[in-house]
């Protein structure tokens, strides 16, 4: 049986040259870590900028490992982000298979299946849009794109399914070749196992593809928004423009150890944002503390205020399982209670009847009208507070989650609105924002001797450095 490696090199590519003349240094480096059946890191996760031959190598490791090394009928299978994605592997290996001479005869090409004619090894193309894969018992995995899949339950249940099936054939090895995504994307997560898990390898390649045309690459750069250039081009994972947070705003906002207990003298709100089937009902306990100290790389005593998340409760309904609007009520009283009478802030249009019955019970409910004008105040409210890293949150992963994934959105010239992608949700985010808008709102006293301390007792002050200024948000919406 020929080596694996001399089978990739002496693949015939479009120019005319074969693979191993043409093949740059990290190329080669992938290839030999993927194709070693013998590696101490069977799984390997690589990123590459646009154009750096990914589903072409994905192709040529694939045929290498079906012809020279895998046993007789042997499953492969190539992941992608739809059939279409997939379909240009089955054409990668087609062009293969046409320019070779040495692989006259070797594999037969269906829609989306390559055969081995000789073994009957297979190599199949999933989709991410297509239902499950369960069940399968794979020798062999690559999978293109998979920052570029989709954010919804499909793409992940296959990635769940194939994944998880590598564990059951000894021998099996897989390979994520990708273009680096948005932070926020679930693929960075598979990233962040893949560097700490010592059964994975970790190739970026940072910058374009040394082949591209500097003139080429530069009009990219004029044309595409930043953040797209990035990721495409430099290969960086950086978020968009439009996102609520940046990540390193974001995770500076992450310093609670988890919920906080209620404190005397401090006045507390309680956003509450529901829903009872598609969406979920979340309740947001906050207050705000006056801050003061040295600012890291100022150097300067300075005075600020910030908003602490002290307690989130979320429930999640359905259809079938409609969210228990009595329990939701019977939680807000009590937290209400046990944050010193905190006052509850909430959209009326779901909650009306919840919304009389607390009142009933004693607690101090505001009615936040959703409108235009309303929501912009929320998207900006949350946005400036992770800007400024005057928000205090606990390092709740489902939380950070969301709100690195909201979007914002511009529905008329300078007001936005939060949003969010297919399968994501921001409900956490607005039950946050109701609460802290609450607080900028009232304009409260932070603390009996926040003068003291060195607050004003106006928060937009202090986050802004102006009491008069009306809270705004620039953004660069151009998409």
């Amino acid at each position: 049986m020929p080596d694996a490696l001399d089978v990739l090199a002496a693949l015939v590519l479009e120019d005319g040259r074969r693979w191993g003349e043409a093949a740059v240094d990290f190329q080669w480096t992938d290839a030999r870590a993927i194709l070693d059946p013998d590696s101490s890191t069977p799984y390997s996760f690589l990123t590459r900028s646009r154009g750096a031959s990914k589903t072409a190598d994905l192709a040529g490791v694939a045929i290498a490992a079906m012809l020279a090394q895998l046993p007789a009928a042997s499953r492969l299978y190539g992941l992608a982000a739809d059939r279409d994605q997939g379909r240009l592997l089955i054409e990668s290996i087609e062009g293969y298979l046409a320019r070779t001479p040495e692989l006259r005869g070797a594999l037969e090409i269906g829609a989306f299946k390559v055969t081995a004619t000789r073994g009957g090894s297979t190599l199949e193309i999933l989709a991410a849009d297509a239902p499950g894969a369960w069940g399968l018992r794979p020798r062999f995995v690559v999978c293109d794109e998979i920052a570029q899949w989709g954010e919804t339950g499909a793409p992940r249940r296959l990635w769940e399914a194939v994944t998880s099936s590598v564990a059951k054939i000894a021998g099996c090895r897989m390979a994520v070749l990708t273009t680096a995504g948005d932070p926020s994307h679930w693929s960075r997560k598979v990233l962040d196992h893949a560097l700490s898990d010592p059964l994975w390898r970790v190739h970026e390649v940072p910058g374009p593809a040394p082949w591209l045309d500097p003139e080429r690459v530069a009009e990219q750069r004029r044309r595409l928004l930043d953040s797209s250039y990035r990721r495409l081009f430099l290969n960086e994972w950086v978020a968009a423009e439009d996102r609520l947070a940046d990540p390193d705003d974001l995770r500076a906002c992450v310093t609670l150890d988890g919920p906080l207990a209620a404190q005397p003298n401090v006045r507390y709100v309680i956003g509450l944002d529901l829903g009872v089937t598609a969406d979920r009902t979340v309740a947001a306990v906050c207050h705000a503390e006056a801050t003061t100290g040295y600012e890291h790389g100022v150097g300067e005593y300075v005075r600020g205020s910030v908003v602490l998340l002290d307690r989130l409760r979320v429930w999640a309904g359905s259809r079938a399982a409609p969210v228990k609007l009595a329990e939701v009520e019977e939680w807000v009283f009590t937290a209400s209670e046990s944050y010193n009478r905190a006052h509850v802030r909430l959209d009326p249009w779901q909650a009306l009847g919840l919304a009389q019955r607390l009142r009933a019970r004693g607690v101090v409910v505001e009615e936040f009208t959703f409108s235009s004008s309303s929501v912009g105040r929320l998207a900006s409210t949350l946005a400036l507070l992770i800007r400024n890293r005057a928000l205090r949150l606990p390092d709740d992963a489902d939380l950070i989650d969301e709100l690195a994934a909201v979007r914002l959105r511009e529905t008329s010239p300078g007001v936005v609105r939060m949003d969010h992608d297919a399968g994501r949700k921001d409900d956490r985010a607005v039950s946050i924002a109701l609460g802290a808008s609450y607080l900028l709102d009232a304009r409260p006293a932070l603390s009996p001797d926040s003068a003291a301390s060195g607050g004003s007792g106006d928060l937009w002050g202090d986050l802004c450095g102006d009491p008069d200024l009306v809270p705004s948000l620039s953004l660069d919406m151009r998409l």
